[in-house]
């Protein structure tokens, strides 16, 4: 009876215990033998013997969502892409740092858990987590009646990772006369989807536009792209990374800065990097400043890099036909110049 009363209130006990039946195995799968507990646990357990072989690692961590793209996978029915979204994001981030992810809690709540939604974003999620090697250690699912709107729903996760206290990039050792090199977006990522909806809310998203080479949905879809393998490979080949900057929510004006330190200033020269056209698409529809837009959106840029100018051949020679110099850091205090 009390059951039944609490699916009155909104809450389905019976639809949570299917998801967590049908999740198990996907979550397993990005197990390796770090993790001593994890679906179904009060809490994860990770091993730190991972650290073990490391001089003085520090923990990196990061939260973040997915944000209004989850509007469009609903309003497309897409939910298979939206969880590398999330995590691609979060290592991003860390990465940022120079730190290799670990492991991945999720959390998604929704008014009301459908499970075929819910297991399809838990093994995109998965999926997105063993592509970086990475534990989906847990998560939580919440049914939340009268928190959510019918139909609403939300996603959300956090990452840890390690790196060397040595290792650290923080930016600090950027100089005026440095180059700024770009790593490509595949599109808006996971920001500015508040603003590309309410402009293109009253055209048709499935019909495939020429200008795009795809229609507007798939073009709103494309997964955020994950710099880790990139990255690692500039490493390898011994390119001195003095800074990397992932561009997120407050596009390429609010976001450089943060990596800056004092008396250096960024220029970035437009049309030395290809622009995505679904940013012209919004632009135009909407009617939009090329300062606003490069306050809201990646405008195809991804991950920004800053490396002494003696190793920008090297960079361009490891990632061939990927990677593009874009700019220089001059002498200023943390601004950003775009030369349109």
């Amino acid at each position: 009876m009390r059951a039944k009363v609490y699916a009155q209130a909104g809450v389905h006990q019976d639809v949570a215990r299917e998801i967590r039946r049908r999740i198990a195995d996907t979550v397993r799968s990005t197990y390796g033998s770090e993790v001593i507990a994890g679906i179904g646990a009060f809490a994860g357990l990770y091993e730190a013997k991972a650290l073990r072989g490391m001089e003085d690692p520090i923990l990196v961590a990061s939260t973040d969502g997915v944000g209004t793209k989850l509007k469009v996978a609903a309003r497309l029915n897409r939910w298979e892409t939206i969880g590398h979204d999330l995590v691609h994001h979060c290592v991003n981030d860390i990465l940022v740092y120079g730190a290799r992810p670990l492991f991945f809690l999720d959390y998604i709540a929704a008014d009301r858990l459908d499970p075929d939604v819910i297991v399809r974003i838990v093994e995109s999620v998965a999926a997105a987590c063993r592509g970086v090697g990475c534990a989906l250690l847990g998560g939580e699912t919440a049914e939340l009646p009268g928190v959510y709107a019918p139909g609403e729903l939300d996603l959300a996760g956090t990452i840890i990772g390690v790196v060397e206290r040595q290792r650290i990039r923080e930016g600090s050792r950027i100089r005026p006369g440095d180059r700024l090199l770009a790593l490509p977006s595949s599109g808006l990522h996971t920001n500015g989807y508040s603003l590309a909806r309410m402009v293109l809310a009253e055209l048709d998203w499935e019909q495939p536009l020429p200008e795009l080479g795809t229609s507007i949905g798939e073009a709103l879809l494309a997964p955020h792209r994950c710099y880790l393998e990139p990255i690692r490979r500039l490493e390898s080949a011994g390119v001195d990374l003095k800074g990397l900057c992932h561009i997120t929510g407050g596009g390429v004006y609010e976001n450089l800065p943060r990596v800056l330190p004092r008396g250096a200033a960024a220029v970035l020269h437009r049309g030395t990097w290809p622009e995505p056209p679904i940013f012209g698409l919004i632009q135009r529809k909407g009617g939009i400043s090329d300062q606003e837009m490069f306050h809201v959106f990646n405008m195809g840029l991804g991950m920004l890099l800053v490396v002494p100018p003696q190793d920008v051949e090297l960079a361009l020679a490891t990632l061939p036909g990927e990677l593009r110099v874009v700019g220089e850091i001059v002498a200023g205090e943390q601004e950003v110049q775009i030369q349109m």
